[in-house]
């Protein structure tokens, strides 16, 4: 008679620990995605970036040899709030009071989120601010515009992306999978997606941060990683039914993740390597995708482990 293996790990007598946990993330992240949809300046799940509503922005350099001299936002929001802009055409000049602005760097670098604004009136903001500012390094001054028309039909695309890919994952795992192997899995889908939306929930309403197309693209990634690294957990399980008939559900599910909890450690470790290479010297254009995949490679992989394996035997009983 075959000898049952006895796992090093046994994940089942940590589920309610693991269910409490990702509980309360979701829990966390539903009640930021509530308050920025309640915020009377966002206005939605999360707050959105330039590439969905439009509008100019603006990121200037200062040139400071040694350290660049104490500047604060505020003083910023005050001075663009007190400029009058050239109109354009026949259209008023924009309001700028209710710009945004970021200090990078320590003060060193300063990004402006304004209205749609002309090639003229852009120029009138940097002659502007560099008064207030010090000199700047032209080689370090860029001006990206989006208008609103096109802001709004990125922002359809980028939903409907989202909807289509998601939709296709599930269509695939339902038709692949029995039920209760499909509903695991997107669980274990809504669960990763949800919690990374949530901490750019909050980090909207604290920090101000933004999302724009490339977070979508996160998300689409972070979705098929997700599927990928519950569905190895689950061949296994269903590869070993026979052998294990024996042993209750619990105890396969059991040896199932410590047979592929170093294959996917290590997965997951090579995975955000790269990504943290990405978050410290990617620079700015980057930064914010970079932690998007880091939060949902890193939440993803855990629920491969701690909660799909977990709930397995409780819907097996049911």
């Amino acid at each position: 008679m075959t000898k049952s293996p006895s796992p090093r790990f046994r994940i089942s007598r940590y589920r309610r620990l693991a269910w409490l946990g990702s509980g309360l993330a979701c829990l966390l992240s539903v009640i930021g995605l509530a308050f920025c949809w309640l915020s009377p300046s966002i206005g939605f799940p999360l707050r959105p970036g330039l590439d969905f509503t439009g509008g100019t922005q603006i990121q200037l350099e200062r040139n400071c040899p040694d350290a660049c001299p104490p500047l604060t936002a505020p003083e910023l929001q005050q001075r663009l709030a007190k400029l009058t802009l050239p109109p354009d055409g026949n259209e008023p000049a924009p309001n700028l009071g209710g710009a945004s602005v970021q200090l990078l760097d320590r003060g060193s670098s300063v990004l402006l989120r304004l209205p749609a604004l002309s090639t003229e009136q852009g120029a009138a903001v940097i002659t502007d601010l560099s008064i207030a500012i010090g000199p700047l390094d032209a080689a370090g001054t860029s001006i990206n515009t989006i208008g609103p028309t096109l802001g709004a039909k990125l922002l359809q695309s980028s939903v409907i992306s989202l909807v289509v890919s998601f939709v296709a994952i599930a269509l695939y795992i339902t038709f692949r999978y029995d039920r209760i192997f499909a509903f695991l899995a997107l669980l274990c889908l809504a669960h990763d997606v949800l919690i990374t939306c949530g901490v750019f929930a909050w980090l909207g309403l604290i920090g101000g941060i933004e999302v724009d197309s490339l977070f979508a693209v996160s998300l689409v990634t972070v979705a098929g990683y997700s599927v990928t690294d519950t569905v190895v957990v689950f061949d296994r399980i269903r590869e070993q039914k026979t052998s294990l008939s024996n042993l209750p559900v619990a105890d396969q599910v059991d040896v199932a993740v410590d047979a592929t909890l170093t294959r996917s450690l290590y997965t997951s470790i090579t995975t955000l390597l790269p990504l943290l290479a990405l978050i410290f010297f990617g620079g700015s254009s980057l930064f914010w995708f970079a932690v998007a995949l880091t939060i949902g490679i890193a939440v993803g992989s855990w629920s491969s482990i701690g909660v799909a394996p977990t709930l397995l035997p409780v819907l097996s009983r049911r």
